[in-house]
């Protein structure tokens, strides 16, 4: 058996600068190869008319530059996701001189697919056979010389994180030559497939050969098939043929070729990869079966959430450092020196108020994101990073889709919605990359309404850590609402059930080096986000109150304050709360700080604040993702429900005398 590339590439090894594209499944190492390759010449931004991240940058290869692309993680050529279809996208419309399959080595038969997919379509591809190491360690050994004949392709394995094969990847880019290879006749309607090619017009296939694009329409590829069929020349004579082809299987032609195609791929495994698998089942097996049973796999979720969250973010984070660097570092030593250098700087009390004043841009912007909401962000992220790390995450995924199902969302659902923990804003750009809208709606309404975010629920964690009771009942009512109003959404919101897989990577212990950098990466991004937003909050502020448009916003709040049983001076603190969602939840702290809320009342202001309007970025998020009308529509629901609900609160904790 002998794959390889079909003659159409013309010119491409004689440019100046030649650029990589990797790509490969999700979890199999791109992205630490990518770091490995381009060091910190790296930029990320998002594909244009979409929220999916790609990295670029430029890596330096035995004397050569390369441009380098770090594609969003895809299982074929055949694209079902955003992700996919960007990748895709990226091949298809970039001029790319090699391309870097990265697949996982002990899951080599499950991701030969997709090289086989990239050979067809003519990518010039060298297939990199990734943590070889774990590999090993199960007892998987692939034999590269008869791979690489068989495939005809170059093939190099590596173990990324620690850099073992690197050195014979970059010999491999260094030496490559396109070479013209002949592609074997073995699908079952290959005759078809002939034809089609005979149909398509000569620049119809862009950087993918016909066969890929013929393949492509076959399976009715929504964006391949509109593009052919809007300007091929013998567009009616395709939809014609492909319609005859249908008849001549009982099954989806999607169906027959990934049948055709996996028993390819048991052919060349058979003659390639020997596996000597240990008997019984390892340790990191059945750990990895507990994460994901419900009986097992949901108290461990509360052991995490307790002592990650609660203790490590709240208590200790929120708690004892915010504290020591408010009231020990702020207000003994950088308060009175601010203070001290803008009065004698800026002698107009009016103008240095907007620094120094009750709300300035130092003692309330600077002081909010430095001291209160910097350190909680940073213990978040470092808790995130280390369940990143393991592989955890997919596994929550796969316990939590059963609960999701319920509410119209599925386990794909766990990403935005964790992520949400970090920012609101962020995870509603991520919520696109869920497959169908009506997922996107829910999911959206979902982190506006019952999501807060790392600095918020800090906040709230760092002034409920020494009222356990009064924290379980604001985590109860809090779980509560997010499982009915995602329940309720799922049956007014007309869909089907959602679908859900995803790729299980191995349980790892995190590396230390990996949570470091992730985490630092993390924070320096969120820093140079909150900072200015918190900047202007005292700004606008401080105009607000000069023109009194301040003062009248926190009248009109003072009414829905007191309707849920909360002293007037929380009306200012819901204000804060819509200009950012943690810049309340500091105000709140501020207040319980000085003694303005009783326990009851920093229960019902604990609920209300969380379930509040979503910060000014995440309305315009919403607005932008979701549209005007839904995105207002949400917003206008969340603002009455979370009144509604604190509301309710108040009257049952009055009414049995809890908390007085």
């Amino acid at each position: 058996m002998f794959y390889g590339a079909i003659s159409w590439r013309k010119g491409l090894t004689k440019m100046d600068k030649k650029k990589i594209a990797i790509v490969g499944n999700p979890n199999v190492g791109k992205s630490v190869l990518f770091n490995v390759m381009t060091k910190q010449y790296v930029t990320v931004s998002n594909y244009p008319g979409t929220t999916v991240e790609v990295s670029r940058g430029e890596a330096k290869i035995l004397g050569v530059k390369y441009d380098v692309v770090d594609t969003p993680g895809m299982y074929s050529l055949f694209s079902l996701t955003e992700e996919e279809k960007v990748s895709r996208n990226i091949l298809q419309n970039e001029n790319i001189s090699i391309v870097l399959h990265v697949v996982d080595a002990k899951n080599l038969e499950r991701m030969l697919s997709l090289t086989i997919q990239l050979i067809e379509s003519g990518m010039p591809l060298i297939l990199v056979l990734n943590i070889m190491d774990e590999a090993h360690k199960e007892g998987v050994s692939v034999d590269l010389n008869s791979l690489e004949e068989v495939l005809g392709i170059p093939v190099v394995s590596t173990v990324s994180v620690s850099g073992e094969g690197i050195d014979a990847l970059f010999q491999k880019i260094s030496r490559y030559e396109y070479k013209v290879l002949p592609v074997p006749v073995e699908y079952f309607l290959d005759k078809s497939i002939k034809r089609m090619e005979e149909l398509l017009d000569e620049n119809s296939s862009e950087n993918f050969s016909k066969r890929a694009i013929a393949l492509l329409l076959f399976q009715e590829d929504s964006e391949i098939s509109a593009r052919i069929f809007k300007n091929s020349s013998n567009s009616k004579k395709i939809q014609t043929f492909i319609e005859e082809v249908k008849l001549e299987y009982p099954y989806p032609l999607v169906y027959v070729m990934a049948l055709d195609r996996a028993k390819r791929v048991q052919k060349i495994i058979s003659s390639t990869v020997i596996s000597v698998k240990e008997k019984g089942i390892s340790f990191r097996e059945k750990l990895s079966r507990v994460t994901m049973n419900p009986l097992t796999g949901f108290p461990l979720l509360f052991l995490i959430l307790y002592f990650g969250l609660y203790k490590f973010v709240g208590v200790f984070g929120a708690g004892t450092v915010v504290d020591f660097l408010d009231e020990k570092i702020f207000d003994v030593h950088i308060y009175p020196f601010l203070t001290e250098i803008i009065k004698k700087i800026i002698p107009i009390s009016v103008f240095a108020d907007l620094f120094i004043g009750e709300y300035g841009m130092l003692t309330l912007g600077l002081r909010y994101a430095i001291m209160l909401i910097l350190p909680i962000v940073s213990f978040f992220f470092l808790v995130f990073s280390v369940i990143e790390d393991t592989g955890y995450l997919p596994r929550l995924a796969m316990l939590i889709d059963r609960t999701f199902k319920s509410m119209g969302l599925s386990g794909r659902a766990v990403i935005p919605i964790v992520l949400g923990f970090g920012c609101d804003t962020m995870a509603t750009m991520v919520t696109r990359t869920l497959p169908t809208k009506r997922e996107r709606v829910i999911a959206t309404m979902l982190l506006a309404l019952a999501v807060p975010c790392s600095a918020q629920l800090g906040v709230i964690l760092g002034l409920l850590g020494t009222r356990e009771k009064a924290l379980m009942i604001w985590a109860f009512i809090i779980m509560i609402v997010f499982l009915f109003t995602g329940f309720l959404a799922a049956n007014v919101l007309p869909g089907e059930r959602p679908s859900f897989y995803m790729e299980i990577p191995p349980l790892r212990f995190p590396k230390i080096s990996n949570i470091i950098v992730k985490t630092y990466v993390r924070v320096k991004w969120y820093l140079w986000e909150v900072l200015p937003l918190f900047l202007g909050a005292s700004v606008l502020i401080w105009l607000g109150r000069l023109t009194g448009i301040f003062d009248l916003s926190i009248k009109l709040l003072e009414g829905p304050v007191k309707f849920i049983g909360l002293p007037v001076e929380t009306a200012k603190v819901f204000l804060f709360g819509f200009f950012r969602r943690d810049y309340g939840a500091a105000g709140l702290y501020d207040m319980v700080k000085h003694g303005f809320l009783n326990d009851r009342e920093i229960i019902v202001a604990a609920v209300a604040l969380t379930l509040f309007l979503p910060c000014i970025a995440q309305f315009l998020m919403n607005v932008k993702e979701r549209g005007w009308k839904t995105g207002v529509s949400i917003s206008v629901f969340v603002l009455f429900f979370a009144f509604f609900v604190s509301y309710l609160i108040n009257v049952v904790l009055s009414k049995f005398g809890i908390f007085g």
